[in-house]
């Protein structure tokens, strides 16, 4: 009887990088709430990707009670769907508003500190040192893949996020444009800010990382216009600041990754020296009525609930853009390389 060698995957960890023996598909999602099914985490593990980003509203918690927070854990800590994936792939995370502790809140949340170590605690990040030596939960991590190193950037746009500009009067928010009424307008003061100055300077030394491909995730919409909800346009200094600084370090194949809307879209702006993709994944189990203007949008929207996968072949010099909801895949855009380059 001939013995059958099956292939093996190895995965080491040193020093902070994952090192993978082959394959590279970075799947993602947001929105998820501790107390239903999550069915898609399952799907999700199904594919074998080499890692599983969570990007905020990772529990629906909406407090300012800690147990609360600490519960909301607890049930997701229980979930079949979520121990399947846990099971199968590294897991990495950042947080939105509703698991951070409240809707729409920023730096002057008063349980930060109480929420940032249930956080850690119950995602264990593969270098906790990270978040143990700042402010926050940002962190980077490196995967080699056939000898190229593919980096990945999880922002906080929380802990030191400004107050948003509410809208107040009816007069300010009466537009046909929008069909649905309007909660913030834009911020262009030149204190505000998403990240917090010490994040920025982090997040500069991780530009100048080499790497064939860097994935910046980010827990609100980068690519999108304004619309009225929270996305990166309400603080339109802080978008250009992003792709100034992109453009400043000359860092070639950037992409991004965000959640939050309850539905699935990529976005391309086209305001740095090459253009800038965000594919938006948002809900794993939660859902939206309507998907919000946006001139940026190059492919979808996708209603039901859904996660998106980034597909990197370096050998292929290109990049996929995947959704799949409960039904399969449902969104797919392929780009070359060279598209995320200086002209």
């Amino acid at each position: 009887m001939k013995h059958m060698i099956l292939p093996i995957l190895m995965i080491w960890i040193i020093q902070g990088e994952l090192v993978f023996g082959q394959g590279f598909n970075l799947s993602f999602g947001s929105c998820l709430h501790q107390e239903k099914e999550l069915a898609l985490l399952s799907k999700a593990a199904d594919q074998l990707p080499n890692a599983f980003v969570f990007l905020g509203d990772n529990i629906y918690a909406d407090t300012y009670d800690s147990m609360r927070i600490n519960k909301a854990y607890q049930a997701l800590a229980c979930n079949l769907n979520f121990q399947t994936l846990k099971r199968s792939v590294p897991l990495y995370a950042t947080w939105d508003d509703h698991d951070y502790g409240m809707d729409d809140v920023g730096k002057y949340y008063p349980l930060k500190e109480a929420s940032k170590r249930m956080f850690t605690s119950f995602f264990q990040p593969p270098n906790p040192v990270q978040l143990l030596s700042h402010e926050g939960i940002y962190q980077s991590y490196r995967f080699r893949y056939r000898g190229k190193k593919i980096q990945l950037i999880l922002l906080d746009t929380r802990t030191f996020r400004s107050s948003l500009k509410r809208i107040n009067k009816p007069s300010e928010e009466t537009d046909t444009y929008y069909p649905y009424e309007r909660l913030y307008l834009p911020v262009y003061t030149e204190d505000s800010t998403m990240l917090g100055e010490g994040q920025w300077a982090w997040l500069a030394e991780q530009i100048r990382v080499k790497s064939a491909v860097t994935i910046i995730a980010s827990s609100t919409q980068f690519a999108t216009e304004y619309n009225g909800y929270e996305t990166w346009a309400n603080f339109p200094l802080e978008q250009e600041r992003m792709a100034q600084l992109i453009e400043s370090m000359h860092k070639e194949h950037v992409v991004f990754i965000s959640g939050d809307v309850h539905y699935a879209e990529l976005s391309k702006v086209c305001n740095a020296a090459y253009p800038l993709y965000d594919l938006t994944s948002s809900g794993i189990s939660e859902s939206w009525g309507f998907a919000a203007p946006n001139v940026h949008r190059e492919e979808g929207p996708v209603m039901e609930n859904n996660f998106g996968v980034l597909r990197i072949r370096p050998w292929r010099n290109e990049l996929t853009f995947l959704i799949y909801t409960q039904q399969g895949l449902r969104l797919q855009r392929t780009i070359s390389l060279d598209e995320l380059e200086f002209k």
